[in-house]
């Protein structure tokens, strides 16, 4: 991959003429009517275009009469596709890359073609358009000035629950991902360590024919989600209130230390180390260990 880079360069500084441009192109989460005019334009007008399904894409293509060709970069191909992607815009091909639905790179492949095109100074032009996660902060109802997006909780209980104690402190909206098979443990989980009271808003299916938006505090949900398996169905964006109890930077990296330290050792000596890493008192965090291990 270097080297191709590397010769793709030294062909730019040699040669005169124009290169290929890479545009990021954003598509409708559902409904087919939330695509612009441009994006369109863009699709028609590339030599081809980098799609995550090329069978998933083609029902949007033909929708608004696209036939460009179409090329598949996914997960599994994303390297070997990046460098014919590179040849083709040093050639001087205009490329399109779109996800299966929303703006790619967000929770979706693209991340790593993006920067191997920046690094060798093609030109690189984003086409905006829908995205699941700032569509369901938009009709949430909670703050909307400052928030994080988390992407998809990790699969395993253990690890999905260690990433969410992680976020105890944040006081920001979060926003998450999650699959129809995942969404019942994930709202458990968020229930045990978030507390009964915290706020949740479930979007599911936005924009599409069974589009739902709830909200309630976690001690409801996990029962409300539990009680119609129509309600883990579709794709799903959740949105955690933050926490209104603001915490010292400090105390956060105690209590992240800490947390780790308890995973491999005793409570006494998780703390006893974890006062020598981050400076902490030792008993302040020997009584945090206890309220953590009280709490799995």
């Amino acid at each position: 991959m270097d080297l191709l880079m590397d010769l793709l360069m030294e062909q730019r500084m040699n040669q005169t003429s124009d290169y290929g441009t890479l545009y990021i192109v954003a598509t409708p989460i559902g409904n087919l009517k939330d695509f612009t005019f441009r994006a369109v334009e863009v699709l028609e007008a590339v030599d081809i275009i980098a799609a995550e399904d090329t069978r998933h894409s083609k029902k949007l293509l033909q929708h608004y009469g696209i036939s460009t060709a179409c090329m598949a970069v996914h997960e599994h191909n994303e390297q070997t596709a990046i460098v014919s992607i590179l040849a083709r815009l040093s050639k001087g091909q205009d490329i399109a890359l779109i996800s299966d639905a929303g703006t790619p790179l967000i929770s979706d492949p693209g991340y790593a073609l993006v920067k191997a095109a920046r690094a060798s100074n093609f030109k690189i032009v984003p086409i905006p358009g829908p995205n699941a996660a700032i569509t369901a902060l938009c009709a949430a109802g909670m703050p909307t000035d400052r928030f994080c997006f988390q992407g998809f909780l990790p699969a395993k209980l253990n690890a999905r629950q260690q990433a969410l104690s992680l976020l105890e402190a944040e006081t920001r909206t979060m926003i998450f991902y999650e699959t129809p098979h995942r969404v019942q443990a994930a709202v458990a989980d968020m229930l045990q360590i978030f507390g009964a009271d915290r706020n949740l808003v479930v979007a599911r299916e936005l924009t599409k024919l069974h589009e739902s938006i709830y909200s309630d505090n976690l001690g409801n949900l996990v029962d409300w989600i539990s009680a119609d398996s129509n309600r883990s169905r579709g794709e799903f964006v959740l949105l955690l209130e933050g926490s209104c109890i603001a915490v010292d930077e400090d105390e956060v990296e105690q209590l992240r230390v800490l947390k780790v330290l308890l995973e491999e050792l005793p409570v006494k000596k998780a703390a006893s180390l974890g006062a020598k890493i981050t400076g902490a008192k030792k008993n302040r965090l020997y009584q945090c260990a206890l309220e953590i291990q009280s709490k799995t």
